[in-house]
C-alpha cells in the first residue's frame, strides 16, 4: 500500500471515530445526569405522581399522653382539599382561598410536607437553594450518610427562610431529617423517617420519631386513586 493510500485510510478511520464520538456526545447531551433532587424524589415514587387523581391520609401525632389527628383528602388535578377533624369538615380549592381556607391550607401544607417532602424537592425547586455533601454524620443513627440541605427563600410561603437537612444512603430513601427554623444553626426538630410501605408505586415513611422524647408522628388510612 502506497503512502497516499495510508493517508486516505488514516483520514477515513479518523472521520469514522469522530462521527461515533459526536453521536455519543449528542446522546449524552440529550440525557443530562439526573440531579440529586430528582434521585431522592424518584426513589419515593415521584414518577407516578402525575397519575394520581385522589390521595387521602390521616396525620397523627402522639406526644407524651396526648393524641392529635386530622384527615386530608386532596384532588391534585383540580387542587381541591378536604380537611376532616373530629366531626367537622371543610372543603376548599387552593386556587381561590378565603381567610378560613388560608388558615386550613397552612395545616395541609404542614401535614402533606411530612408525607411528601421528597416530592417537594421537585415542586419547590425554584423556591430554595440546595447543597449536597457525602459522608456526613447522621444525627440520630450516628453514622455517615449523604446529606442534602435546602434553604427556602426569605420571602413568600408559610415559613420563609426555613432549612431542612435530609439524610439518606445509596438508595436515596430519606432516613432522617432536621428542620431548622429560619436557617438557624441549632436544630428545631430532628426525627427519623421509618416504617416505609409500598403503595401504588410510592414509598411512604409511615413513622417519624424523636428517640430522645416521647414523640411519634405517623400516618394511616392512606389511599390513592390513579
Amino acid at each position: 500500500m502506497n503512502s497516499f493510500s495510508n493517508i486516505y485510510l488514516y483520514l477515513f478511520l479518523l472521520l469514522m471515530f469522530s462521527c461515533k464520538t459526536d453521536k455519543k456526545q449528542n446522546v449524552l447531551d440529550s440525557n443530562p445526569e439526573v440531579s440529586v433532587l430528582e434521585k431522592v424524589a424518584n426513589a419515593h415514587g415521584f414518577k407516578n405522581w402525575n397519575n394520581v387523581n385522589h390521595i387521602q391520609f390521616t396525620f397523627n401525632v402522639d406526644r407524651d399522653t396526648t393524641h392529635f389527628e386530622r384527615t386530608w383528602i386532596w384532588k391534585p388535578k383540580i387542587n381541591e382539599v378536604t380537611r376532616i377533624s373530629g366531626n367537622d369538615s371543610l372543603t376548599f380549592n387552593r386556587k381561590a382561598m378565603d381567610s378560613i381556607a388560608y388558615k386550613a391550607n397552612a395545616g395541609f401544607i404542614n401535614d402533606r410536607y411530612w408525607l411528601l417532602a421528597p416530592f417537594n424537592l421537585i415542586w419547590d425547586k425554584n423556591n430554595f437553594k440546595h447543597t449536597y455533601t457525602k459522608n456526613k454524620m447522621a444525627p440520630i443513627a450516628k453514622k455517615p450518610m449523604n446529606k442534602l440541605t435546602i434553604v427556602y427563600r426569605a420571602e413568600g410561603g408559610y415559613t420563609p427562610g426555613d432549612a431542612y437537612d435530609f439524610y439518606f444512603e445509596n438508595d436515596y430513601l430519606i432516613k432522617e431529617w432536621v428542620f431548622r427554623k429560619a436557617n438557624q444553626a441549632t436544630p428545631s426538630m430532628t426525627t427519623t423517617w421509618e416504617n416505609y410501605v409500598n403503595h401504588n408505586g410510592f414509598k411512604f415513611a409511615m413513622e417519624h420519631k424523636q428517640p430522645s422524647k416521647d414523640f411519634k408522628l405517623f400516618f394511616n388510612n392512606i389511599q390513592t386513586s390513579m
